[in-house]
């Protein structure tokens, strides 16, 4: 299975990311995650990156395609896999595209997590608070929730077009959005 996760901050992605590689036996693949790799092992993709994270900069999309487009490449994502933060742009879902098509696979599905923001932004302050993150306010919680929307709404518009989008309620406890989003997948044909 070739999946996506989509939803905005505090929605869950990363947590149930995990769950469902497990049940699906892929790997969650985050492109935080892939930056931190790359960055740690000092690839030449990840001194590149680098550059822009110290900076404080978007590492481009060449980069980010590249890294993506390694780690799907290895061998235990050869089954399928779930990504988590990305595609982020029009550009990269074109990308992502020719990634799978050249694998000679398709996108199975792009599971999207719906919450209500007024109660990810009260989840999140209390992550903050439990973390010690002092610059997540409210207002920078808020922006975010925003900067998501504006963003990826195109990209969830593109996949609806190609019938692949599959919103599910993030809200609730862990398990019962897990078992949502179990009881979608169990039903979706692989490619």
């Amino acid at each position: 299975m070739r999946l996506l996760i989509m939803g905005p901050p505090g929605a869950g992605k990363g947590t149930q990311a995990k769950f469902v590689a497990e049940h699906c036996g892929i790997p969650a693949i985050s492109t935080g995650d892939i930056f931190r790799a790359n960055v740690s092992q000092g690839t030449p993709l990840g001194v590149e990156a680098k550059k822009y994270m110290d900076a404080g900069e978007y590492v481009p999309d060449e980069v980010t395609n590249l890294m993506v487009r390694n780690r799907i490449d290895e061998p235990d994502a050869e089954p399928g896999f779930l990504l988590d933060g990305y595609p982020r742009t029009l550009a990269q879902v074109e990308e992502l595209d020719g990634m799978i098509a050249h694998t000679g696979h398709r996108l199975d599905a792009v599971i999207v997590l719906t919450v209500d923001q007024d109660e990810v932004v009260q989840r999140l302050l209390q992550r903050a608070q439990i973390e010690g993150r002092a610059d997540d306010t409210e207002d920078v919680i808020r922006r975010r929730q925003e900067l998501f929307a504006e963003e990826t709404a195109p990209l969830i518009d593109v996949y609806k077009k190609r019938g692949l989008v599959h919103e599910i309620d993030g809200l609730g406890d862990v398990e019962d959005v897990t078992k949502r989003i179990f009881d979608v997948i169990d039903q979706i044909p692989e490619s």
